[in-house]
């Protein structure tokens, strides 16, 4: 079985879907959890499906350092180390490998680099980041790319950009055959339109069985990004998944979706429960406030997560304040919750041709902010 998207209904540039694979559907537009090494922090496998995520994301510079993609092989693959069964997309290790500015060397083979955990020496090429996904047995792979920060000059994010489309062909030419597996290419070119036409022409050129939106999310700023997504998506192909990467707050993934985008992933919303924050239809909470320290009512009254149903803000203000692990199980998963649910309702207005009055509630009731303390 080949990997394939179906896409069911549009609303303006915004799309619903299916990513039909054999571990499973993948409903779009999706959100995918971050399970960076294996595991989504604070969370069992089954807790995360339980919150409603059809697919995960795992990070290759991370398990190729530790435990290895070669260890994980010989385990039976990601999927049976980590007891998700259902489908995973994992990264290439590039955009890790950028951030570790003081420990790389980049040249046109690939990039060299210091282990951040014991100073070992890698290299990493597009040829070895499609076999460690492959020893991963990933379902759906990412090419292999350069990912500049921003802002940076024209020549800069030029350069940049067609050393990745070089690389993406040796991913291409790497990954091979794999039916039941799928391979994305990745869009580069900063903020620049015709950049990223260029960008987008080489990778269709090559042909992927879908594309992301990458370099964004980087440090440009929520309106500028939305300023690539009012272009970008449409040079890519109608009929393949579109994936932004390393995105986002929850109205960041709203005006995503609005643009035209299938897919993606951020480490926020479990990030932000090991700290104390919840995402909520009202905004971002802060459960570290003392406001919350007597409040006996749930975090959100509508909400049918664990946190909300069975205990208050005053007992999730404790349990943060007092650094027990029940703060981040329990805020964890309320948070992937709200992703998921605030997705599932994306997909229903997509669908019934509803989605201006779904993302106008949605900024209204963001707007309002908490609920007002007792």
């Amino acid at each position: 079985m080949r990997i394939e998207f179906d896409l069911q209904a549009t609303d303006g540039a915004a799309r619903s879907g299916v990513i039909r694979t054999p571990r499973g559907d993948i409903r779009t537009p999706a959100f995918m959890p971050v399970g960076t090494a294996g595991t989504v922090k604070a969370m069992m496998p089954e807790s995360v499906r339980a919150t409603g995520a059809d697919i995960l994301l795992g990070n290759t510079y991370h398990l190729m350092l530790r435990p290895t993609a070669e260890r994980i092989a010989a385990l039976g693959g990601l999927h049976r180390f980590m007891n998700w069964e259902r489908p995973i997309l994992t990264d290439s290790g590039g955009f890790q490998v950028m951030s570790l500015a003081s420990l790389r060397k980049l040249s046109e083979e690939g990039v060299r680099f210091s282990s951040h955990i014991d100073g070992s020496k890698h290299m990493l090429t597009p040829e070895r980041s499609m076999e460690i996904q492959r020893l991963l047995g990933s379902d759906i792979v990412m090419c292999f790319d350069e990912c500049p920060a921003l802002p940076a000059d024209d020549a800069t994010v030029a350069r940049s950009m067609q050393l990745s489309m070089r690389w993406a062909l040796r991913s291409k030419e790497a990954f091979g055959d794999r039916p039941g597996h799928a391979l994305f290419g990745i869009m580069q070119g900063g903020v620049t339109p015709a950049l990223r036409e260029e960008s987008a022409k080489a990778l269709v050129d090559i042909g992927f069985d879908g594309y992301a939106v990458g370099g964004l999310a980087v440090g440009e700023g929520q309106e500028a990004m939305f300023g690539v997504l009012d272009y970008a998506p449409g040079f890519l192909p109608a009929d393949k998944p579109r994936y932004l990467m390393g995105v986002g707050k929850p109205d960041d993934i709203v005006g995503a979706v609005e643009r035209g985008i299938d897919m993606m992933d951020c480490v926020l919303p479990s990030r932000s429960g090991r700290t104390g924050q919840a995402w909520t239809r009202r905004g971002a909470v802060n459960l570290r406030n003392a406001r919350h320290r007597d409040d006996p009512r749930p975090l959100d009254e509508a909400c049918t997560c664990p946190a909300c149903r069975n205990y208050s803000r005053a007992y999730l203000h404790h349990v943060i304040k007092a650094d027990e692990i029940i703060s981040s199980m329990l805020l964890t998963w309320h948070n992937l919750h709200y992703y998921q649910e605030l997705m599932a309702g994306l997909r229903a207005a997509i669908a019934e041709g509803r989605l201006a009055g779904f993302v106008a509630d949605f900024h209204a009731l963001r707007a309002g902010g908490d609920i007002e303390p007792l």
